[in-house]
């Protein structure tokens, strides 16, 4: 009998999947990986991103909108990304703070991890040379603070500034999304990931989020 896996992936446009033409974005293709590697898991994939969505939003409404979804005697993953519309810049200052942000995503983090297991994928690259400074900066930060949470994180923003594919797609395409190649780019770079193994903790029932 095959294990009941269900996986919330909350974030922005890029766990959106936005620009992508297949409307499969990184999530939907790493879900179908997951299941094609694992013939013992029978996955469940709940795509929670919105587009122009900060820490700040996501902190509002995560925790809602996981429960919904989770409430269960099922295997569960939280899998966090976020960042990019943090480090926007609009009316002269930045939507979030750098300081704000790592307070929203440690609030996050650390209730989600009470109720099961969760990972979380760093903010890639866009077209903006200027704005890539701050996603790095910001990566490095929450990098750091989800080592003092126990919370694996995959930092993907180097590696996808490097790789022409991501660059060339986001820059002809509206200048922050790729299109399906892109996508697919990140998607490899999260199944190759050692700690997306998301059956090796095993939770039988979550815990409310008030």
């Amino acid at each position: 009998m095959k294990k009941d896996l269900r996986i919330c992936f909350i974030g922005d446009s890029f766990v959106n999947g936005t620009g992508d033409e297949t409307k499969l974005g990184w999530t939907g293709r790493v879900s179908a990986q997951l299941e094609r590697d694992r013939d013992d898991l029978e996955v469940t994939h709940y795509n929670l991103g919105i587009r122009r969505n900060t820490s700040e939003d996501i902190l509002n409404r995560w925790g809602e909108e996981s429960q919904q979804r989770l409430e269960g005697d099922f295997e569960k993953l939280i899998v966090f990304s976020f960042g990019v519309n943090d480090t926007v810049i609009e009316g002269g200052d930045q939507r979030v703070s750098a300081q704000q942000s790592l307070e929203n995503a440690r609030a996050m983090l650390t209730e989600a991890a009470s109720v099961c297991r969760v990972l979380m994928i760093g903010p890639p690259p866009i077209a903006d040379s200027e704005q890539n400074i701050r996603i790095k900066d910001l990566d490095g930060s929450l990098a750091e603070l989800c080592q003092s949470l126990s919370v694996p994180y995959l930092s993907v923003v180097s590696e996808l500034i490097d790789d022409p594919i991501w660059m060339r797609e986001v820059a002809s395409n509206d200048g922050a999304h790729p299109r399906s190649a892109g996508y697919t780019k990140l998607a490899t770079l999260v199944s190759a990931w050692d700690e997306w193994d998301c059956c090796s903790v095993s939770i039988s029932s979550i815990i409310p989020i008030d």
